[in-house]
């Protein structure tokens, strides 16, 4: 073990400062060190933050990324230059004692230089460490399916469905044709409906510089367990989304599940069966492993039990919000009812999470969190979207708007946003772009070839970082 050094103040006659150590990079992650660095005093406490990439993701623009309407490095925000205040530390945290105040932490040296782990000591903890894709033992899905969580899943997902169309058109065997243009989603949420959405709509683009490949060629399947999809916009946008799909010639099978995907084949409960060459798995999340390995209080579901004001239940100095933390909704009026784990409440829980923790510091006094769900947009593609908000119903064109706008608001930095608004300007008056460069996820294949040696054979699907 590897102990890390951690300043408690030289001077004999100075207070040693509290010691912050942020445990996740992701929405609270970087919220609330951001805010902790802007409103702590000189001297008061140190920032450490843990995070297995060096960079908070804006998940709301994943399906934009893969679509090609945003580049992905602005779907990303480099915390050295957000938190240049903080320490930040790229590793992975495995363990947290929160009895003898510690955090067990995995680093890229622990695996490239045969370090041991580092063992963090703080003051005070905020436990964000976000979610993983939440899999079932279905046969073939750890094989050949791809999640939808990360910009490396989206790009790897665009580069992954051109190629697609690529094989189809390059082939004269009917059966690898078939199966190269069938695209299975399973999973109905917002994941899953945005990323069908924005990839349909890019591969109908996409396939009028094909001589051989017309839009009606392709399969767009969504599969979902449950009787809707997109319940956060409630029944009859989740009616009106089904139709729009099924518009598209996207065939929607509700209260249906992926079975099996071995060999490249899809196999529904239905009894249905598709060769496909793509399964795009978004049927949810689960707590992020490190919370097994906690002495910190947890429900039924994995999720740290909170109080209103984003502490953890029964312990001190011990703080949670986001994915990872079951926190009660007081404005919803009634008993054991949860905050729902998405953007809209990670976000206003960082900001009072930073705060109360402040208040905590100083021996002021602590605020409830309270934020009463204003509702929710989703884009379906180009132009098309639904949107729920103050119980307004909105589609088509003014959602798809409503969408844009709202995320343009919520994302990191001025200089992200001007970026981001910059870009769809830009596709606004110029084509999209279509081209695959699937060869950047296996870089050293060129060389490897040019040196006598054989390329390292490429996964089924692109890895998954950070999944569990």
């Amino acid at each position: 073990m590897v102990k890390a050094a951690n300043s408690r103040g030289t001077d004999p006659g100075t207070p040693p400062r509290t010691r912050i150590l942020v445990v996740g990079g992701g929405y609270v992650g970087m919220y609330t060190a951001l805010r902790l660095q802007q409103k702590l005093r000189a001297g008061e406490a140190e920032v450490t933050v843990v995070t297995p990439e060096p960079y908070m993701t804006y998940q709301p623009f994943l399906p934009e990324a893969a679509a090609g309407s945003i580049s992905p490095r602005h779907v990303v925000v480099p915390l050295r230059r957000v938190l240049d205040r903080c320490r930040i530390v790229i590793g992975e945290a495995r363990r947290i004692d929160h009895t003898k105040r510690t955090a067990t932490v995995t680093t890229l040296a622990t695996e490239d230089e045969g370090a041991g782990p580092l063992q963090l000591e703080y003051d005070e903890i905020v436990v964000a460490p976000g979610s993983v894709s939440r899999t079932l033992p279905i046969p073939g899905l750890a094989d050949y399916a791809i999640g939808f969580k990360t910009v490396e899943e989206a790009i790897g997902l665009r580069n992954h469905v051109i190629e697609q169309m690529d094989i189809a058109s390059s082939t004269r065997d009917p059966a690898i044709r078939d199966a190269a243009l069938t695209f299975v989603f399973v999973g109905g949420g917002y994941a899953g409906v945005e990323a069908l959405g924005e990839l349909e709509d890019m591969a109908r683009f996409a396939a009028r510089y094909y001589h051989n490949v017309k839009p009606e060629d392709m399969k767009w399947i969504l599969v979902e367990a449950s009787d809707r999809i997109l319940p956060e916009v409630g029944p009859e946008m989740g009616k009106y989304t089904v139709r729009e799909l099924r518009r598209r010639n996207i065939d929607v099978r509700l209260e249906t599940r992926l079975d099996s995907c071995e060999n490249r084949i899809a196999v529904l409960s239905d009894g249905s069966r598709f060769p496909t060459r793509t399964v795009v798995w978004t049927a949810g999340v689960r707590p992020h492993p490190v919370l097994e390995a906690t002495d910190l209080p947890k429900n039924d579901r994995g999720r740290l039990s909170c109080t209103p004001f984003l502490t953890v239940q029964g312990v001190e100095h011990a703080w949670a919000a986001g994915d990872a933390a079951a926190v009660p909704d007081i404005t919803a009026g009634e008993p054991g009812r949860e905050c729902a784990p998405n953007a809209q409440h990670a976000l206003r829980q960082a900001k009072a999470l930073a705060d109360n923790l402040l208040a905590s510091l100083r021996g002021e006094v602590l605020t409830e969190y309270a934020h009463k769900y204003a509702g929710s947009v989703a884009s379906l593609g180009l132009h098309k979207g639904v949107a729920h908000v103050y119980g307004r119903k909105i589609k088509g064109y003014p959602a798809w708007l409503m969408h844009r706008a709202y995320h343009l608001s919520r994302v990191p930095t001025v200089n992200r946003k001007m970026r981001v608004l910059a870009e769809w300007t830009l596709s606004g008056l110029f084509k999209r772009e279509i081209v695959s460069l699937g060869s950047l996820e296996h870089p050293r294949a060129e060389f490897e070839l040019a040196a006598g040696g054989s390329p390292t054979p490429p996964p089924p699907n692109p890895p998954k970082p950070g999944q569990g």
